[in-house]
């Protein structure tokens, strides 16, 4: 079994050093969607008035979001922008351009930066879409979720079969990077319905896929009102046939639910997965910053109204958004470090690991025989990678490295 680190001995260590800062990603927040998905457990609120209000007032405060937080990141240079929501294709290009000037003005920004927007096809206009790409919008992620009219109804979502083949002919005539987010496990789904759909997105030959295992999540409608779902076995025979509809088209699965054609990984959710740092602003978004001598977590405030209404009295005020913040204690940074990287196909490198949270890899020397002798890790004295057994059973190998709470 693996060993319990105590609450006391938590509370006694020192936190581990990090001689260098891992690359720094921002994620920008739009909450607002037309409609909530019963499955959908994201920070996400359905629009009710004036969209345009709404869109100006909030443009304002994530610029005063990113000014305030200015002094966390002093000379750090950003290697990825995510807009991510609810629907960021809501907002005019206009918007998006203009937050995108800020975040130019205010930070220096790797060269051949991936910027991306999500988009849903319910919102798609070919001139919008254009202006998108002409603001610096250089990655499209396009929440299809099926291509099956019955399936996208039972989902609640607010585009068809059509409007879905439309949206995607036209991001294909703006981007040459483009990802497509579908679902299985879907109400009353089978296995031919989710090999249609899996056909389908091969066939427009994008360069990224995610295939999503439906999971009913807490204080979601699908929760409390469970639909018929396909049992275990129906599900992980769709995964699998999944996995080898897209390796026959090229595709790499380098991440659990991630598949890209070479040389077209995400870059802001590979940052994600190796602990990387991440600024995010907006409402309820979520960062991960470090310093030398501390990693900090903060929240937004979720409720975007309560984020709105916020009193920034000046740039010093830079708790006044945040409705959380904490230091990710030693043993912490081992388990979250974990979490991530082993997500992912080829695992990481132990140095990285030691890089990235200050701690050497023999603290969970223990927890790592235990892992290898159940053969969901293989590794070498540079090496670790979540075998099938591991990807498979992905929670059974985290829980090895958990610590007592």
């Amino acid at each position: 079994m693996a060993s319990i680190i105590s609450h006391s001995e938590i509370l006694n260590s020192k936190s581990p050093k990090l001689k260098q800062l891992p690359p720094l990603g921002l994620y920008i927040h739009i909450p607002w969607c037309m409609k909530k998905c019963p499955y959908c457990d994201f920070n996400s609120h359905q629009i009710t008035g004036n969209i345009d209000l709404i869109e100006h007032d909030y443009v304002s405060r994530l610029v005063r979001d990113l000014e305030i937080s200015l002094p966390q990141i002093w000379d750090r240079k950003i290697n990825s922008i995510f807009f991510g929501g609810g629907t960021p294709s809501l907002f005019s290009a206009r918007s998006i351009d203009s937050i995108l000037t800020t975040v130019r003005t205010l930070l220096p920004l790797e060269n051949k930066i991936e910027i991306t927007l999500e988009a849903n096809p319910g919102t798609f206009e070919s001139n919008k879409f254009y202006d998108f790409s002409t603001a610096g919008i250089n990655r499209l992620s396009i929440g299809v979720q099926s291509f099956n009219p019955t399936h996208l109804y039972n989902l609640g979502r607010i585009h068809d079969d059509k409007e879905v083949y439309s949206a995607i002919e036209i991001a294909q005539k703006y981007f040459n990077n483009i990802n497509l987010d579908l679902m299985y496990a879907l109400p009353n789904q089978t296995i031919k319905d989710s090999e249609k759909d899996i056909e389908t997105a091969c066939n427009f030959n994008v360069q990224h896929i995610s295939a999503y295992h439906l999971t009913l999540e807490p204080n979601t409608f699908f929760h409390h009102y469970p639909p018929p779902l396909p049992d275990d076995d129906l599900s992980a025979n769709m995964q699998l046939m999944i996995e080898e509809r897209l390796e026959r088209s090229g595709y790499i699965n380098y991440e659990t639910s991630a598949f890209a054609y070479p040389g077209y990984k995400s870059k802001h959710n590979l940052n994600y997965w190796l602990f990387g740092d991440y600024l995010g602003i907006g409402a309820g978004a979520h960062s991960k910053i470090s310093f030398a001598d501390r990693i900090v977590r903060q929240m937004r405030y979720k409720n975007p109204k309560e984020y709105l209404l916020k009193e920034i009295v000046d740039i010093n005020s830079s708790n006044a958004l945040l409705q959380e913040q904490h230091e990710v204690n030693k043993y912490d940074r081992w388990f979250e470090f974990l979490m991530n990287a082993l997500r992912l196909t080829d695992g990481f490198e132990i140095a990285l690991l030691q890089e990235r949270t200050g701690l050497l890899i023999t603290g969970i020397q223990q927890q790592l025989n235990e892992a290898e002798q159940r053969g969901l890790i293989i590794r070498s004295h540079s090496h670790i990678a979540p075998t099938h057994a591991g990807k498979r059973f992905l929670n059974d190998l985290l829980q090895i490295f958990l610590p007592e709470k």
